[in-house]
């Protein structure tokens, strides 16, 4: 199984890192292509991976093709492919927006397309990936992207209308988390704690209640009450918090970037 990357950036960088550590693939089945020729240095001595700068070998190359580009090089690159991808490939768009039909329309009705989207903690094999497939792809075929995918986090099959969903809550919203642990980190430095020291008990409070969400099963809900004693601390920072609108920022938040997802 030949795998293609075209862009290999922060996100398709951290991609192809995780599907090698989790033992997925060869690095001579895989070929990235990339704008910058330093950038594909870098990635070949570190990985040994195959590089290129010619995007249609690296189409002509892969089983699964990988389009890792920003949505405004999407109908660029998609021009310039289209006819050097072999019939049978599976074309991973991983670009917020793009929809199956903006896809076929690139690629033909026939095309085996995949919307994926993946957020920035696969560089730490931590990410999550909502895939869509159209319904040229087979089962199997999913099943096969399902579990390259599993080599940087977790993956789960969605429907096409909450794609723009998971955009929202997975593959922006590490950006609103890192944003809460600096607060939270500048708030501990202002009552006199050293600033790194500040960064990892804030981020691992994060990180340690993110896994009790995951591992117990409890609802949210449940388990902030657990914290919250009566006349405590806790409750007294949760009342801050509510009286400050955190939950309906962080809900406006997330509907403006679904929308603009959809735009």
């Amino acid at each position: 199984m030949k795998i293609g990357f075209i862009g290999c950036g922060n996100m398709g960088g951290a991609m192809v890192r995780g599907i090698l550590a989790a033992g997925k693939c060869s690095p001579q089945d895989i070929m990235v292509s990339a704008l910058r020729e330093s950038t594909l240095l870098a990635r070949k001595e570190e990985l040994g991976i195959l590089t290129s700068k010619d995007n249609r070998e690296v189409a002509a190359f892969a089983d699964i093709l990988f389009l890792a580009v920003k949505p405004q090089y999407y109908e660029k690159v998609t021009g310039e492919i289209r006819d050097a991808v072999r019939p049978g490939t599976l074309i991973v768009s991983i670009a917020p927006g793009k929809t199956h039909k903006w896809l076929a329309g690139q690629f033909g009705d026939k095309a085996k397309i995949i919307r994926a989207m993946p957020n920035t903690p696969a560089m730490v094999r931590e990410g999550m990936t909502g895939i869509c497939p159209n319904e040229n792809v087979t089962e199997e075929e999913l099943r096969m992207l399902c579990e390259i995918c599993s080599g940087f986090g977790g993956a789960e099959i969605v429907s096409e209308n909450l794609m723009d969903v998971v955009t929202s809550v997975s593959g922006s919203s590490p950006a609103y988390v890192f944003m809460f642990i600096e607060a939270m980190a500048d708030a501990a430095v202002a009552d006199g704690m050293p600033r790194a020291q500040a960064y990892r008990f804030a981020a691992q409070a994060v990180l340690g209640s993110a896994k009790m969400v995951l591992e117990t099963g409890k609802h949210p809900g449940e388990l902030k009450d657990m914290v919250c004693s009566p006349a405590g601390t806790t409750i007294e920072a949760v009342r801050v918090l509510e009286e400050k609108g955190f939950r309906s920022a962080v809900i406006e938040a997330m509907k403006a970037c679904t929308e603009k997802a959809r735009s």
